[in-house]
């Protein structure tokens, strides 16, 4: 028992030593068989001349072979370098996707003119973020290296002059808006509406039925409530009107999803009223409200997207559709990419924000 011990400790403590139990040869079969199966596959049948006619099914059987495969070697991966691992397989997918895409765009396996290949979208998003546009007087993001001249010409008057122009500002900042103003009235009625049934009865049903209608269908409707219809103010309140719905909703079934226990033991404690709410309520519901916020943060974004296709004159969906107009698909997918970077980094900023209001899930 000794000695077996001894050489456990000695195997375990090898950094970077892959475990030699049969079990992990087992892994290591399966890793070759399956990385040789995903090869042959492919190999056989572009030899054949068949890969093209049966492009897709070699796709979807490769991928599920790819799953199979990163499955095996995350298990033999150490504890110590899980995160690491992680990271590479959150990341190397998304690269393999475009540098497939790269190749079979130069290959003319796709239509380049239609699904032009990353290397043409990164120089297009390249042109977009570097040039002024004189005939729409706007740029991507503003021309922000020329901010520190502007503002010792004008002061902030200059630097705020170059923000103007920019696309991701304009529909960054009618997001936040309308997100902030629908979210926080969403989550206050949904929170009355989870307490009091006889609010949630006059509520429910008219939120429910409003939630399904297309939010760019109502926009028109919002138009006539402004005496600017074509200003900032209709394309702020759809946003805001589609999250308050969202969150509403969201938010009255996060209350009443709240454990009984967490009720039964703040009462316990005497916690009734304002200190109930503050100290039981809300923490308890707090995880499904961020849930629907980042759901509503996804929403703010399509619905912002789709009314500056239809009116606007500045916007990344305004850049996207304009670009569609005149038959540049290399600019047309550079918007979409920002729309996509733009998704992801709110995201980051909502999860950096629930991590400061809820330490207790750490």
């Amino acid at each position: 028992m000794t000695v077996v011990s001894a050489d456990n400790a000695a195997a375990a403590g090898s950094a970077g030593a892959m475990p030699r139990s049969p079990i992990a040869r087992g892994e290591r079969r399966a890793i070759l068989l399956l990385a040789g199966a995903m090869v042959a596959l492919n190999l056989a049948l572009a030899a054949a001349g068949l890969w093209g006619d049966f492009a897709w099914p070699a796709i979807g059987l490769s991928f599920v072979l790819l799953v199979l495969l990163c499955e095996r070697i995350g298990r033999l991966v150490p504890v110590k370098h899980k995160g690491a691992y992680e990271r590479t397989l959150a990341l190397g997918f998304p690269l393999v996707v475009l540098v497939l895409w790269e190749l079979a765009a130069d290959s003319g396996f796709i239509n380049p003119n239609w699904f032009p290949p990353p290397s043409k979208i990164g120089v297009a998003l390249w042109d977009l973020s570097t040039r002024y546009d004189r005939f729409s007087g706007t740029t991507l993001l503003g021309r922000p290296w020329l901010m520190p001249e502007a503002f010792s010409q004008d002061g902030w008057a200059g630097v705020w002059k170059l923000a103007a122009e920019s696309h991701v500002l304009a529909t960054v900042g009618r997001v936040l808006f309308g997100f902030m103003l629908g979210a926080i009235p969403g989550v206050l009625v949904g929170v009355v509406m989870g307490l009091n049934q006889t609010v949630r009865l006059m509520l429910d049903t008219t939120l429910s039925a409003i939630y399904v209608l297309p939010k760019i269908a109502i926009f028109p409707i919002v138009m006539l409530m402004f005496a600017d219809p074509f200003g900032e103010a209709p394309k702020i309140l759809v946003v805001g009107l589609s999250v308050f719905i969202l969150m509403a909703i969201n938010t009255m079934a996060a209350v009443r999803g709240i454990d009984n226990v967490y009720l039964m033991a703040g009462k316990n404690y005497g916690a009734k009223g304002w200190s109930m709410l503050r100290h039981v309520i809300l923490p308890g519901a707090m995880p499904v409200i961020f849930s629907g916020l980042r759901i509503a943060l996804g929403t703010a974004m399509i619905v912002i997207i789709s009314v500056e296709f239809v009116r606007a004159k500045q916007g990344v969906g305004y850049m996207t559709f304009y670009y569609w107009e005149v038959l540049n698909p290399e600019k047309m997918y550079a918007g979409l990419v920002v729309v996509m970077v733009l998704g992801v980094l709110l995201t980051y900023a909502l999860q950096w924000l629930q991590r400061r209001l809820m330490p207790w899930q750490k």
